[in-house]
């Protein structure tokens, strides 16, 4: 979603990095660029100003104009401006579900895919935090809305059950119904869904008012589109002005949009951002961290955010089970396709490269090489066409077989060949690292083009050298470049 702005702010920073030193008339030249770009960014009018004002009391100080890394300084100070803006560090996103059962009230205008954060929120509660949830529809017009959330709630195993559904009753008589089911269930957490609409009126708003006088929830959270921009901003102010929430989840992080909506949110309601949905799935959502948004404006990437997603979808009995495999220096085809699918599960090649710092440029170079998550799938699809003894011993993949693979796939005998490449230097990898630990582990990466000087570049968040099997930076990973799409 923060593309077009971070492109904009790389091209300022840019400019003022390259030089040596800086005057007070280049800083005031580049926050009026910022300003630009921030307005364009569809970020509300006040809330620039505002950010722009800050930034410049501090930026222009003699502490910047005789620093030895000027344009650095600048960047640093416009982070954490950012950081501010979005609620600041210490900023309390975390869900109040401490004295069971605590209720949730989620609210939001039809569309925003309150009914799925729902079921988001829920899923997260209940595997990270070990949470028993109930979830209950209080919505009695949308057609199969209750349904709809009831579907959710099976697919989300058994800590999460959702309210029978009783014909006739309204959204109060559910709300009473659900407080009394979750205490008698011993459930920890009570959602309840209201209902929403494409417009703000005052009988839906009377209604939400009623309900949450009945469950005195914990928190009530807004659920906002960020695609609808500055629309989003005043829903969220109309809201606040008659509903007691709590915090804020904008959906649709991962569109097109400009981002403004995001930005403006919490100083315009002064309510903190607990999550962002980012996609349709039930794990698309990530908890809202201002510091690591403001990292992914300014193109700094969020490895904190990748690890914890890394974490949430590894299987830990599979990690530990290729772990002693690798140790043993065995690496076969089966092992190269779960590879595969855990880099699908975390978001494919675009939303890893999307949290790694300099990701403009990893972006612009897999473009460049007409490279995208097509190029993972082709590679499981070549995988699957192969029998489970090839997949076990490659070395059996003649020529014959290979057309037969190819075929399968409806690839080309070269896209399997390139398939087969990748795996061989992968394996070779980790027969040298099972043989010789950490020195061999350096050799293999020697034999890779890695030197230790790369090695230390890596902890310095530049991208991963060209020729490390498996991974790109300067080059692509053979079987994931070097040709075009078929």
């Amino acid at each position: 979603m923060f593309d077009a702005l971070t492109d904009r702010l790389g091209g300022i920073f840019d400019g003022l990095t390259g030089r040596g030193a800086l005057s007070e008339k280049d800083v005031s030249a580049a926050l009026r660029e910022i300003r630009v770009a921030l307005l364009e960014a569809d970020v509300a009018l006040p809330v620039v100003k505002d950010f722009i004002g800050k930034v410049k009391e501090r930026a222009v100080g003699e502490e910047v104009i005789r620093s030895v890394k000027p344009g650095q300084q600048v960047i640093k100070i416009v982070h954490d401006g950012l950081v501010e803006m979005l609620g600041g560090e210490d900023a309390e996103t975390r869900l109040r579900v401490d004295n069971p059962p605590s209720v949730i009230m989620m609210a939001g205008l039809q569309g925003s895919g309150k009914t799925t954060t729902t079921a988001k929120i829920a899923k997260r509660l209940s595997e990270r935090d070990k949470k028993k949830v109930l979830l209950a529809s209080l919505d009695v017009r949308r057609p199969a809305a209750m349904e709809q959330l009831a579907v959710l709630a099976d697919q989300l195993g058994a800590n999460v059950t959702s309210l029978p559904i009783v014909q006739g009753q309204m959204p109060a008589e559910i709300a009473r119904r659900a407080l009394q089911a979750a205490k008698l269930g011993g459930h920890d957490v009570v959602f309840l869904d209201t209902a929403g609409r494409t417009s703000i009126d005052e009988q839906m708003m009377a209604e939400a008012a009623e309900i949450a006088k009945i469950a005195q929830p914990k928190e009530t959270l807004l659920v906002a589109d960020a695609l609808t921009g500055q629309d989003a901003v005043e829903t969220a102010r109309r809201f606040h002005e008659r509903l007691p929430l709590t915090g804020l989840v904008l959906t649709r992080m991962d569109g097109d949009g400009r981002g403004g909506a995001a930005l403006s949110m919490r100083a315009v309601t002064g309510l903190p951002i607990k999550f962002l949905g980012t996609g349709e799935k039930l794990d698309g959502l990530d908890a809202f961290d201002a510091k690591r948004v403001a990292g992914r404006i300014l193109g700094q990437g969020d490895i904190v955010s990748l690890v914890e997603r890394a974490g949430d979808q590894l299987d830990q009995e599979k990690a530990e089970r290729m772990a002693k495999r690798m140790r043993k220096g065995e690496f076969d085809l089966n092992d190269l396709a779960e590879q595969l699918k855990q880099m699908q599960k975390m978001g494919g090649l675009g939303g890893i490269m999307g949290m790694l710092p300099g990701a403009k440029k990893a972006k612009q170079a897999m473009a460049a090489a007409n490279v995208d998550d097509n190029v993972i799938k082709r590679q499981e699809a070549i995988i699957s066409s192969m029998t489970r003894k090839e997949r076990e011993k490659p070395a059996l993949l003649n020529a014959s077989r290979r057309k037969r693979v190819a075929a399968g796939a409806g690839v080309e005998v070269s896209d399997v060949n390139k398939v087969l490449k990748m795996h061989r230097q992968m394996a070779d990898m980790m027969k040298k690292m099972s043989k010789g630990g950490m020195k061999g582990m350096m050799n293999a990466l020697g034999g890779a083009g890695v030197s230790p000087k790369d090695i230390a570049k890596m902890g310095q968040g530049a991208g991963m050298p060209g020729g490390l099997p498996g991974l790109g930076g300067g080059q692509l990973p053979p079987g994931l470049g070097g040709g075009k799409k078929k």
